[in-house]
């Protein structure tokens, strides 16, 4: 039984789910384009464990053809005195309206596509990764990846190593005297196999900590959960064995379990060097940074007490010293004022200490990519 490799065109007999690949594409392009939206969905971020969730998009209908009777008017018709560049006819913008009052124009549609949890999370996490990694004493810290090292005689069609086959059959061919390309047999099948291998790095620790004093309304608790959401997801799928702790504050700061720091509220003022202070302390006692990597992420909405503004500054200067990156998320809420610690954290110049401002819930997806944007070093190494 002999085989041949062609490259015949069968597309015209899946034209039906061909269409729908490329229906299918056309959604996840437009997923991609507004995932600074999508991120923070309230849908998504307390979708409750489920593994499919709605996702919001622009409408996208595949082609059809549309009759309207005559009940609109369309141009593109001239009446023989026009001239080039003329103007022949042009359509009405939809969804504005003709005066003051309320519009009677169609707006623009949005279309909800399902989408596994996964899936989003693959496209938000596609190019970020934890910035300086540093090597330390004990690697432990490891993330997948699939590697093509293995060619074998039996496998799955779609793996067939085209390169390795023809080159045993030209191999058989020689050893019978037949030196040459002619066809290809069951023995001279080669497949490609796949391992998934883990990439030791070295350990990390992140630092979660969320001003959850009076001051934080409902809008920028949200904010600050649903960035912390996406983080913790990011963090435990590409590495396996990274450590998150937990830190919430008002005047006080404590550790908290992951449950009470995405749910419990709290009131009072607000000092934000207690978070930091306590951050040095866990540092101190359980991460060495000899055998950690550490990274310090911290949002508030900036009204802290102007005499505690000094001390933060000396706080955080005292974990640059330790830690890998420190990061700073100001939540500017519906009321934009600047605030006198954002204002201080001014006078901060170290390349390791990231400030961001989040006006609004698209303002989450750019401070993941801020944060957690990848080096040309490590890009070139995944």
């Amino acid at each position: 039984m002999n085989f041949i490799i062609t490259r015949e065109d069968w597309s015209l007999h899946r034209k039906g789910e061909i269409d729908r690949q490329r229906h299918q594409e056309k959604v996840r392009e437009a997923i991609k384009k507004n995932l600074a939206d999508i991120v923070s969905e309230e849908s998504i971020i307390m979708h409750d464990g489920r593994k499919v969730v709605k996702v919001p998009i622009r409408t996208l209908d595949e082609f059809h053809f549309r009759f309207d009777s005559g009940k609109q008017k369309h141009g593109g018709q001239g009446d023989g005195k026009s001239k080039p560049g003329d103007v022949i006819y042009s359509e009405p913008q939809r969804g504005q309206s003709k005066g003051k009052g309320a519009g009677d124009e169609p707006g623009i549609d949005y279309y909800e596509t399902d989408i596994t949890v996964d899936e989003l999370a693959e496209m938000i996490f596609e190019d970020l990764g934890l910035p300086n990694l540093e090597q330390k004493k004990k690697p432990e810290l490891a993330s997948e990846s699939v590697e093509f090292k293995d060619i074998r005689k039996k496998g799955i069609t779609g793996n067939i190593d085209r390169k390795r086959t023809i080159m045993e059959a030209i191999k058989r061919n020689a050893l019978k005297g037949k030196p040459g390309f002619k066809e290809i047999t069951p023995e001279d099948l080669r497949y490609k196999t796949w391992d998934l291998t883990f990439k030791h790095e070295s350990n990390a620790v992140v630092l979660a900590m969320m001003d959850t004093s009076g001051s934080m309304g409902p809008f920028e608790k949200y904010i600050a959960r649903s960035f912390f959401f996406w983080m913790v997801r990011f963090l435990r799928t590409k590495y396996n064995n990274v450590q998150i702790v937990f830190l919430a504050h008002h005047t006080e700061a404590k550790e908290t379990t992951e449950e009470e720091f995405f749910t419990k509220g709290a009131s009072g003022g607000t000092r934000c060097s207690s978070v930091y202070k306590l951050a040095l302390e866990i540092i101190e006692k359980r991460y060495s940074p000899q055998d950690y990597n550490i990274y310090a992420f911290h949002f508030s909405d900036g009204d802290n007490l102007v005499s505690d503004n000094e001390n933060c500054i000396k706080l955080i200067n005292k974990l640059l010293q330790v830690c890998n990156m420190v990061g700073y998320g100001e939540i500017e809420g519906p009321y934009y004022y600047t605030s006198t610690l954002r204002t201080a954290y001014k006078r901060i110049h170290n390349p390791r200490f990231t400030c961001v401002s989040i006006r609004d819930k698209s303002g989450v997806y750019p401070a993941l990519k801020k944060f957690f944007a990848q080096t040309p070093d490590q890009k070139r190494a995944n």
